[in-house]
């Protein structure tokens, strides 16, 4: 092989390569956005959570609740603790993911709260499928919820 064609076609390796590097980076972009969480025990639409990114952290907060005319329509985290800054503040409006980092298949290094308990997880965060996979842990016990793009 000549020198000039070893030199065209590393210049056109080379060039691929650069040309895909914003497409995988852009992967980190594609958990901002609206997302629709699921109740686990009745399978029924619970919430609208907004993931957004804020210097170079993903953070999630609740947009709206899907609720039935017998649930309190507005309801506060009165489980969280008590030195959570968060504890009888309205749901509507809580972050309750916050410090996510991209990684380069997943955002994590994070947290996730469960308002209804009040519980804080270590948070893990992946897309599959064009869907949301959130997983709060705690040591070994873990649960893992589909979330589903809004549109």
């Amino acid at each position: 092989m000549s020198s000039s064609l070893v030199g065209k076609l590393s210049i056109g390796l080379l060039m691929s390569v650069v040309a895909t590097m914003p497409a995988l980076g852009a992967g980190a972009g594609n958990i901002v956005g609206k997302w629709k969480t699921i109740d686990d025990e009745t399978g029924e639409p619970k919430s609208i959570v907004a993931i957004y990114e804020q210097n170079g952290k993903y953070f999630g907060r609740v947009e709206s609740l899907f609720r039935t005319p017998d649930q309190d329509q507005d309801p506060v985290c009165d489980q969280c603790a008590e030195d959570d800054p968060r504890r009888n503040q309205k749901v509507r409006g809580m972050e309750i993911i916050q410090n996510m980092a991209f990684t380069g298949e997943r955002w994590e290094g994070g947290t996730i709260l469960d308002p209804a308990n009040g519980k804080i997880y270590k948070c893990e965060i992946w897309l599959e499928n064009g869907d949301l996979k959130v997983r709060g842990y705690i040591f070994f016990l873990f649960r893992t919820q589909t979330w589903y793009q809004e549109s």
